[in-house]
């Protein structure tokens, strides 16, 4: 899930290898915003929800097609009250810190027929509506599992029909099956709202194909050392 650190206050940790992807987008947002902050050094509890919750919206809002003000979240299902969902909830941060605490289940151990059968979508047709659910969905976005439920709520919100017409190549995955690196796509869905394959402004034609850009420039982005080498123009 998405964990605050406790040396720096604004910063997300990553337990394990393959949520990066996401996480980064996030990160990058939460540095953005923390700027309004009265105070960065040492935020309370109640700040890094907002901080968090904030950055989480803003997302949201931008994958929402132009065209639609639909709103989706994958949620745990109210009620489910078995060993599984009672482990998902533990978060890593606190199993850390207690070691005779038993840990959450991995993906893995829950299986992947039964952790789909534990999420729903969530659907909203107001973004005041989606805020009120994302800020009392908390819980689930700190704790195991929540880097992922937010991935879903993400591409249900643009509409997996958007996400193919805009990826360059359609069986593309957004995240590697093998080593479970994000693709450019899904860096620029997070970033931008638009799944695009490629960085330059705007759309290009190479060979008679149509390759989809940037279209407008985005609040937050990344910088590259290949840039130094001119490799890559940002």
């Amino acid at each position: 899930g998405f964990v605050f650190s406790d040396s720096e206050s604004t910063a997300l940790e990553q337990f394990e290898g393959g949520p990066c992807a996401v996480i980064a987008p996030v990160q990058v947002r939460c540095l953005y915003y923390r700027n309004g902050l009265k105070s960065v050094s040492d935020l309370s509890e109640e700040e890094q929800k907002n901080l968090l919750c904030h950055t989480l919206c803003d997302i949201l809002e931008m994958a929402c097609s132009d065209n639609s003000e639909s709103y989706c979240l994958a949620t745990w299902i109210r009620g489910k009250t078995t060993e599984e969902t009672a482990s998902i909830s533990e978060s890593p941060a606190e199993s850390s810190r207690q070691e005779e605490q038993p840990s959450a289940l991995a993906v893995e151990e829950l299986g992947f027929e039964r952790f789909h059968a534990l999420i729903h979508k969530r659907a909203f047709k107001s973004f005041p509506e989606l805020k009120d659910a994302v800020w009392d969905q908390y819980s689930a976005w700190t704790n195991r599992f929540g880097v992922l439920l937010f991935l879903y709520s993400v591409i249900l919100t643009k509409g997996i029909e958007n996400i193919k017409n805009e990826i360059e190549d359609a069986t593309e995955p957004l995240i590697d099956p093998v080593y479970g690196h994000g693709s450019q796509s899904l860096i620029n869905l997070l970033l931008t709202g638009h799944a695009v394959s490629n960085v330059w402004d705007g759309d290009r034609e190479c060979s008679g194909m149509k390759l989809l850009g940037i279209h407008k420039q985005a609040t937050v982005g990344f910088l590259t050392l290949m840039e130094s080498l001119r490799y890559c123009k940002v």
